[in-house]
């Protein structure tokens, strides 16, 4: 069986469930390639997204926002759509190149990516199976106007949500949003810490997401001022200056501060309590290690609809400037039912062999005549 699967470069959490994907289908023999669909033959154009993305979102978001809620709304028949435009940009050699390539099958993760191959497919320049996988808790704009075979959704109640953009029923499988298999079992958190050499004792979580994203230094003033006796985990991920200002930070509490990590898994294992901006992929790995989660600094648009969804679904809380971090963690350490309750919930939509599920369904898939 050959797989390739298209993603694209707005946000990480598109590459990381892409890369998931790919390790389980080649890890049961199955050929795999991970292409970005704009960058294979029009780098201006994906450096164009990529770079835009990253600077509204970051020093411009409420634009972006206003962006996303207007890209939201519209019109799927429309010559005019944001989606087509950029697509009409994707040299056709993209198309034959897949074709030449000969795959069983094509997957999409970003919705832009799903309506370019529909769009191949309509015009009869490609001629495979299609697989749409939905990375967020929400449905992005554009995914109704792909048209394939089969959608994956975090879980069912996202699922419900594409069924309201007019996609049949019987056309979604709640699978859940690809993640590293490493994330499926929790593990024992003393031994976690002991690989982490740090203190076993009561441990806070803050995340910044890949770019270093948020308010992390706020965040962590706000803590360190509690009573409470715990200890900080931070990851700034690829943002040097964030992280060399809370090198420099003086704090009662103690503080474990680190740049780009590649052991997520054990720093969750070893932590009672995450603080994560509300992205689809961390999140999602949160929920499979079932890990109380206090939701920070989303991203007007996507984010702040995944948000909205994982509080609402019992997911998570979230703080915000009317209830600040140090509040939530306050409830969390003094009421653990608030915990446990997350926890259950985590427990009953949580996916956390995603990764297999959907690669299972995929050879599966392909298998069929």
């Amino acid at each position: 069986m050959k797989a390739i699967i298209l993603t694209m470069s707005t946000g990480n959490g598109h590459n990381i469930a892409s890369h998931a994907l790919r390790n389980y289908l080649k890890s049961q023999g199955a050929e795999a390639i991970v292409i970005d669909a704009y960058k294979y033959f029009n780098r201006a154009l994906s450096k164009l997204l990529e770079k835009g993305y990253l600077f509204s979102t970051k020093y411009t978001p409420y634009v972006y926002g206003k962006f996303y809620n207007s890209i939201e709304k519209h019109d799927p028949d429309s010559k005019l759509s944001w989606s087509r435009f950029a697509n009409s940009f994707v040299s056709r050699q993209f198309a034959r190149y897949i074709s030449r390539q000969e795959p069983d099958i094509v997957i999409s993760t970003h919705p832009l990516a799903a309506v370019l191959m529909s769009t191949y497919k309509d015009k009869k320049l490609v001629d495979t199976k299609s697989v749409g996988i939905v990375t967020d808790f929400c449905i992005l704009p554009y995914w109704d106007m792909a048209n394939m075979d089969y959608y994956i959704t975090a879980n069912d109640l996202v699922k419900n949500q594409l069924i309201k953009k007019g996609v049949a029923p019987g056309r979604i499988l709640p699978l859940g949003i690809p993640i590293d298999l490493k994330f499926a079992q929790k593990g024992d958190k003393s031994e976690a810490r002991q690989k982490l050499a740090i203190a076993d004792k009561m441990t806070v979580f803050i995340i910044s997401g890949s770019m270093g994203f948020g308010n992390t230094e706020k965040y962590i003033r706000a803590l360190d001022d509690m009573d409470e006796d715990f200890q900080i985990i931070s990851v700034c991920g690829n943002n040097a200056n964030m992280k060399n200002r809370i090198d420099s930070l003086r704090t009662a509490k103690t503080i474990y501060n680190y740049g780009y990590v590649n052991n997520v898994d054990t720093i969750m294992d070893a932590s009672d309590i995450i603080i994560t901006k509300p992205g689809g992929l961390t999140v999602s790995e949160a929920i499979a290690k079932n890990l109380p989660m206090i939701l920070v600094d989303p991203i007007p648009g996507q984010e702040d609809r995944n948000r909205e969804f994982l509080i609402n679904a019992g997911l998570a809380s979230g703080a915000s400037k009317i209830t600040p971090v140090d509040e939530v963690v306050y409830q969390f350490i003094h009421y653990p039912q608030r915990q446990e309750q997350i926890c259950h919930m985590q427990a009953i939509l949580g996916k956390p062999n995603a990764a297999k599920d959907v690669g299972d369904f995929i050879i599966k898939f392909t298998n069929e005549d």
